[in-house]
Formats: C-alpha cells, sequence, structure tokens
C-alpha cells in the first residue's frame, strides 16, 4: 500500500501560510484524519478522531486533521478543535486524490520520506487500531486503545471522491 502524494502539493493550513508537503514532513510524519464535513459518516467519526489524535499530541508525529471543505466550512464543521489541532483545508481533493483514498472518514500515516505504510477507510476500529499501532511504533509512543465506550460501530465511508 505505498501510495505516495507529490511532495510538491500545497497543503492550506487554516493558521499559517501554505506550503508544499515536503516542508511540512521536514521534522515530523504526519498522522492525518481525513474528513468531508458534508457527511454523517465524518462527523460520526470526529469525537473518536479527536481522541485519537490527542493521544499522540507529544509524539514526534504531526497530528491533524484534512477536510475537504473551504476554511469556512471546515471551522463549522470543527467547531472548537479547528484551534486545538492543525487543520489543512482540501477542497478541491488534490490531496485526497494522492493520498489513493477511496473513502471517507479516513486515517493515514505519511512518513517524512512522503511514503503512506498504512491507512485506513471508512470506520473500521481494527483497521484503525493498525494505523495506530504502527504510528506508535514508529515514534515509540503509547498507543490509543481503540474502539472505546462510545466509538461508533463500524460502517463504510462516503466517497472520498465526488
Amino acid at each position: 500500500m505505498n501510495n505516495s502524494p507529490n511532495l510538491d502539493t500545497q497543503l492550506r493550513p487554516l493558521k499559517g501560510e501554505t506550503r508544499p508537503l515536503e516542508e511540512w514532513l521536514t521534522t515530523f510524519h504526519l498522522a492525518s484524519v481525513v474528513l468531508d464535513p458534508f457527511t454523517n459518516e465524518s462527523a460520526w467519526i470526529l469525537p473518536t478522531a479527536v481522541r485519537i489524535l490527542r493521544q499522540f499530541g507529544g509524539a514526534s508525529v504531526r497530528t491533524n486533521f484534512v477536510v475537504t471543505g473551504s476554511p469556512t466550512e471546515t471551522r463549522e464543521f470543527l467547531g472548537p478543535h479547528a484551534d486545538e489541532f492543525l487543520v489543512f483545508c482540501d477542497p478541491a481533493r488534490t490531496f485526497v486524490r494522492q493520498l489513493g483514498l477511496t473513502e471517507l472518514p479516513a486515517f493515514v500515516y505519511v512518513q517524512i520520506d512522503g511514503t503512506v505504510p498504512v491507512k485506513a477507510e471508512g470506520w473500521n476500529a481494527k483497521a484503525w487500531s493498525r494505523v495506530a499501532n504502527h504510528i506508535a511504533a514508529v515514534v515509540s509512543w503509547r498507543k490509543p486503545s481503540i474502539p472505546v465506550p462510545g466509538d461508533p460501530g463500524s460502517f463504510k465511508g462516503s466517497p472520498a471522491l465526488v
């Protein structure tokens, strides 16, 4: 599963300036939860995604959301989490396409070299746990428990490319 997005791809954060993916990877890997703000599937997983990303908060990985909406839509969807996490807006789904995603929500690990050794699409606790376990092993961090009481049951994601 080694999708490699183009390192020149411009990632637009809610705060700060747009920079190429390569610059976002100079110091840390990316642990990205990719969401579509217009679907129930992404809304259902938001509390779980926040919990998982918080677990990696102090690790040597840049936790973030990639949201397929405009800055205004992204802020509205994420609410206070828009200020807590690094958030990229991808309304044209350029990064989503390069990651090879077919369903959202997704949990994606992008290594410093730009490769994607592991990802999960839709919501399946075992698949998301595999991604989290891989990240934890690489950055020598405690892995989050997935699932926990209150997490949704498994579901297929919505189409990533519309």
